[in-house]
């Protein structure tokens, strides 16, 4: 054997070593989920949710969707101006966060849930009525 050789093999054992303790004492990349979580971006696009009783079903977010995800039914009522929002349904499998929704609401009454661990094997879990569920957070 080259005593070079050797050289060189234990510069480039000890070279590896140098990045292996390296990682061994930093901290972990990844985080044990479920257990621990990590907190989400500000800017993390969930699905979209009422945000107040500000909606006046005009109509815009459903129109302005290119997938057709977003249906509103409203109703005019007397003596109150404008019409009155009865549901707000989403198809959550058809939405591609696209955010054209949220932008276009003159009112603001749109904006994008901080949900994400949403999982199931029915279509039907994931069409949201919105106006519902803004009302049972309140």
């Amino acid at each position: 054997m080259n005593p070079l050789e050797v050289l060189k093999g234990g510069y480039s054992l000890l070279k590896g070593m140098k990045v292996t303790l390296k990682v061994f004492f930093s901290r972990p990349v990844t985080c044990q989920y479920p257990r621990a979580t990590l907190p989400l971006s500000p800017r993390f696009r969930g699905h979209i949710k009422l945000k107040g009783d500000s909606c006046r079903a005009c109509g815009l977010c459903q129109r302005v969707c290119p997938t057709g995800c977003i249906r509103i039914e409203a109703e005019r009522v007397e003596g109150q101006k404008g019409r009155v929002l009865k549901a707000f349904w989403l198809d959550f499998t058809r939405c591609s966060h696209c955010g054209l929704c949220v932008e276009e609401c003159p009112q603001g009454a749109i904006g994008f849930s901080q949900d994400y661990n949403l999982a199931s094997f029915r279509k039907e879990d994931f069409v949201f009525e919105l106006l519902s569920e803004y009302r049972s957070r309140a």
